[in-house]
């Protein structure tokens, strides 16, 4: 070989390497942002942080990186490669906008301004620094919908060409994360015009389907989404989802819980089975109310100190160990969780419900009440909880204690569903307490009967023809009346019984139960009308000898009453 053509060679050689040092540079930074896409963060981070190194002036690297962060809700470490990426190249917005973000992330509005205006400064005719300000203002814990989308319209007016599928995924992403599928879907749509192979633009789509309830559109949307791609784990993380909610919502779908649970499996094997995925895959086990699973999980499931999701951990092994029974174990965990003032604005209310729980299962009523009372007034719809504490306490004859946790059920959520089969239980334990302190000579004060009454009012105002409320108000002015001189304080609630029974719901009166209140309310009436009303007394007796043919109370008094009448006399039967 020639010296002329050993020179030709090399250069040829030094220009494939310089020429495939481009391609490889450009296909890794695409590599990492599908890896991103495919939910696989720690490779993509890993990547990220090779390209870097390698090409660190590049402020998309950072950029991007950042954001895998932010995913991750790693704010501080976001913020510290968003402040390289922008030192890197201080004339690129890119990082600026992270900083921003980072901002949004940590409620600090005026710092966002001053970021997004610095970027907007340098970059106002690019459409890609109004798509990712438009992401910036929704995509954080604390969304602004009303500042993102004259962005978002900025960067579709920018982007003169329609041939960036990702203003058109970011628009949808925006109304979808509103739950307005509508121009979603329509945005959508226009992806996929552009890129009919779109996998995470068919899982979005799947996703709404979801929402409205549409398990079999949105199964089958995933299933064309793995045909195109089996290895896809977004897909099977939202089949997951859809199969899960569709085995909440339809009884009939009994196999659909167990293929939730593999398809989520599926998904985890298909990530890198990083921290985050796993992280992941137990919130699902949550949700699925798979706490067996779950705490295996949890075993190995280790958060870095400082991170974040360590809180959350903690959370999850507090519900779990209560789910499982174990409830010094939850007790244990749910007070480690809510002891530091610092994390208070991190707490839920199923936190203080969870708590609450715990402390049920080990048989301290009091604190029991008090923290799931605690935890239903930041979560009114958890009152059920309660309602369900309160009707066990009943059942096990813990009256004053049903008293205190129904009190609160009503008083937290007045508009809950279930709110007349809650006064009903509150007037019970009411009406049960004052009955058995009675019983055993206490005295009890007539105020709990008054209580009891005042629930019971409360059903037959919610449920007018409820009988078993109204008998109890018969047998609450029975033991209010005066039993040396009875003033008739049960009567009207005697004869409002006889009505509802007979009357609004005749089909009632062949009850056996029915039918001895009826034979008992009979009776009384007629000892009350004696002295004022024979007739009366005579009418209801024969009314308890129609139900009740040999009672002998009704038999030996229509004799008497009968007998006085023929003799004119007034003297009233006792």
């Amino acid at each position: 070989m020639t010296m002329k053509m050993f020179k030709k060679s090399v250069a040829l050689t030094l220009g494939l390497v310089m020429a495939g040092g481009v391609a490889t540079f450009a296909q890794s930074l695409a590599d990492a942002k599908k890896a991103i896409d495919a939910e696989q963060y720690q490779k993509a981070s890993s990547m990220l942080k090779t390209l870097i190194s390698s090409q660190p002036k590049v402020a998309e690297n950072y950029f991007t990186l950042g954001n895998v962060y932010l995913t991750l809700d790693e704010v501080d470490s976001a913020k510290a490669v968003f402040t390289s990426g922008a030192a890197a190249d201080p004339k690129n917005a890119l990082n600026l906008i992270g900083l921003g973000r980072v901002d949004l992330f940590n409620k600090n509005t005026a710092g966002a301004q001053a970021n997004f205006d610095k970027a907007i400064a340098l970059s106002k005719k690019n459409y890609q620094t109004f798509m990712y300000l438009g992401k910036a203002y929704f995509e954080n814990p604390n969304p602004n919908y009303e500042a993102a989308l004259p962005h978002l319209k900025m960067a579709d007016e920018l982007e003169t060409k329609d041939r960036d599928v990702e203003v058109f995924i970011a628009l949808g992403d925006y109304w979808s994360d509103q739950l307005k599928n509508g121009p979603a879907y329509e945005m959508y749509l226009r992806a996929l015009d552009i890129d009919p192979k779109l996998a995470r633009v068919k899982v979005q789509i799947a996703k709404m389907f979801k929402q409205a309830d549409g398990f079999i559109e949105a199964e089958d949307k995933i299933k064309e989404v793995l045909a195109s791609d089996p290895n896809y784990g977004p897909a099977y993380r939202e089949l997951a989802e859809i199969q899960m909610r569709w085995s909440f919502r339809d009884p009939s779908a009994t196999t659909k819980k167990a293929e939730a649970l593999s398809n989520m499996r599926k998904y985890l094997d298909l990530t890198d089975k990083s921290f985050d995925s796993r992280y992941r895959y137990a919130q699902f086990l949550v949700y699925a109310e798979d706490f067996e699973t779950l705490a295996s999980e949890l075993q190995t499931l280790q958060a870095e100190p400082g991170n974040p999701k360590g809180f959350v951990i903690n959370r999850l092994k507090g519900y779990t160990a209560v789910e499982n029974n174990e409830f010094e174990k939850g007790l244990a965990n749910l007070t480690e969780l809510i002891k530091n003032p610092a994390d208070e604005s991190r707490l839920l209310g199923s936190d203080y419900l969870y708590l609450g729980k715990a402390y049920r299962g080990t048989g301290n009523d009091d604190l029991a009440i008090k923290y799931m009372v605690k935890g239903i007034q930041m979560d009114s719809t958890k009152v059920e909880e309660l309602a369900q504490y309160g009707q066990k306490l009943f059942a096990d004859k813990k009256y004053a204690k049903a008293t205190e946790a129904l009190k609160n059920v009503i008083a937290l959520n007045s508009t809950n569903p279930a709110m007349a089969m809650n006064a009903y239980y509150l007037g019970l334990a009411n009406y049960w307490n004052y009955a058995t302190l009675y019983n055993e000579k206490a005295e009890p004060s007539t105020e709990l009967l008054k209580d009891a009454d005042s629930a019971f009012a409360q059903v037959l105002t919610l449920v007018p023809d409820y009988e078993a409320a109204a008998w109890y108000r018969v047998r609450v002015y029975k033991l209010l009346d005066n039993p040396q001189a009875p003033e008739g304080l049960a009567v009207p609630h005697y004869e409002n019984y006889i009505t509802l029974v007979t009357v609004t719901k005749p089909e009632k009166a062949s009850e056996a139960p029915v039918i001895r209140n009826l034979i008992d309310a009979y009776n009384n009436l007629a000892a009350y009308y004696s002295a004022t009303d024979k007739d009366k007394a005579i009418e209801y007796l024969n009314k308890t000898l129609a139900l009740d043919p040999q009672n002998a109370y009704a038999t030996e008094t229509l004799k008497v009453l009968n007998a006085m009448k023929a003799q004119g006399s007034k003297a009233p039967i006792k």
